[in-house]
């Protein structure tokens, strides 16, 4: 317990308090009986054990087997494959957000390395496309003429 002065003021003259703790309750400074104790975890349970994270309830799902009418006939195929299905079907449709993911995914998953060659040559059409294609899009080079035709 804390002993009471008889004369509380100090030399400068100001009321001294006694009953104030070293430890200051405040902002970023909560109470010491709300603290943690040493040595004790702020979850002493934790998660339990066998309980999965989004991630693997997603991947479980998408592996899962359903049964879908493909032509006229039932077929079994896994969920991601469906949703795959169905996207690509929506975006040929015309739908403008399946198409934007279409594309998304092909260019996320499906993108050519840079640095691999095509194992097949173009085609004659397919050369002639690019040729019309970088002529209507790409300004020629402007070579420059030497002035006095090449000699030195």
């Amino acid at each position: 317990m804390m002993q009471h002065h008889e004369d509380p003021e100090t030399e400068d003259g100001l009321e001294e308090d006694i009953n104030v703790p070293d430890y200051t309750v405040g902002y970023k400074n909560p109470p010491k009986s709300s603290q943690f104790r040493k040595g004790q975890s702020g979850n002493p349970h934790g998660r339990p054990k066998g309980t999965k994270n989004l991630k693997t309830d997603l991947q479980e799902e998408l592996l899962e087997s359903i049964r879908v009418t493909e032509g006229g006939r039932t077929v079994v195929i896994s969920k991601q494959r469906a949703i795959v299905k169905r996207v690509i079907e929506l975006s040929l449709k015309g739908n403008i957000q399946a198409t934007h993911l279409v594309t998304k995914l092909i260019a996320g998953y499906l993108a050519i390395d840079e640095t691999e060659e095509s194992s097949a040559p173009l085609s004659a059409d397919d050369r002639a496309i690019l040729a019309q294609f970088l002529e209507q899009r790409v300004p020629p080079a402007e070579v420059p003429q030497p002035k006095n035709g090449g000699a030195k």
